[in-house]
């Protein structure tokens, strides 16, 4: 029987790079996002019959709610969840105004922890029948070394990996594995305006690694294709770093 995924933020980004490696797997992919648009790009790029779609807000309990009913309803159980959705508000804290704090909370903590609470009753199912049932969520390294003028997204990222950590010794019993990636910056279309000439928005890379460049969409996916294989099946409650060697040392100017 194929595995089945759900992978949210799937139609951009490290998102979009995990469905296309996963569907290269031969698993079978449930791409979840908030952009129509962007789902039927996706759709009409990969032209795989392995791929459906669902438009779902991950901020939004009902739209969360709607969406894997709809999913438990069509698989009954699954095999992997990518937690990949999530927004980037920059700026520095005192300037911040309180909407665009909630809104990088909403989507990147609650809106995560939201789709992992619904997904749960199918993952456990999985691995009840011998499958089996992995959680990857993305944290950042800017929730392991935070940063000026992103110190709400560095919030963010570290209340992920908490989340991380505690759900999954709260899942070992059952057999779900939940495991987190922390990638440094990476060329997505969330941080192409923030790094744009002539942007004011005050957001700073990580910069270059010390591998000399940042990270494409696929370094991150062939790192969360790893923690959902059965190479994985004694790793959870983990964060790995995929950053190039980042945060490993300080590299004085």
């Amino acid at each position: 029987m194929t595995d089945i995924a759900v992978v949210t933020g799937g139609a951009s980004g490290i998102g979009k790079a995990t469905v296309l490696r996963l569907l290269d797997e031969g698993w079978n992919i449930i791409a979840v996002d908030r952009d129509r648009d962007a789902l039927n790009g996706l759709e009409t790029d990969c032209a795989n019959s392995n791929l459906s779609v669902l438009v779902c807000d991950v901020g939004d309990e009902d739209s969360v709610t709607k969406t894997f009913a709809q999913i438990v309803e069509q698989h009954r159980s699954i095999n992997g969840l990518v937690l990949s959705a999530g927004v980037l508000e920059t700026g520095r804290l005192e300037d911040m105004n309180a909407d665009a704090f909630d809104r990088v909370f909403s989507v990147n903590v609650r809106g995560l922890w939201l789709c992992a609470r619904a997904a749960m009753p199918a993952l456990k199912a999985a691995s009840a029948e011998g499958g089996r049932a992995r959680i990857v969520t993305l944290a950042s390294i800017a929730g392991i070394r935070h940063k000026i003028n992103s110190g709400a997204y560095a919030a963010t990222k570290a209340a992920v990996i908490a989340l991380t950590k505690v759900m999954a010794v709260e899942m070992a019993e059952t057999g779900v594995l939940v495991n987190a990636v922390a990638p440094a910056t990476v060329d997505t279309p969330m941080i192409a305006p923030h790094v744009a000439t002539g942007s004011n928005t005050g957001y700073k890379t990580s910069g270059t690694s010390p591998l000399g460049r940042i990270a494409q969409p696929d370094d991150i996916a062939r790192v969360i294709r790893f923690l959902l294989s059965e190479d994985a099946g004694y790793v959870t409650g983990t964060v790995t770093p995929v950053d190039g060697g980042t945060v490993a040392a300080f590299v004085p100017k």
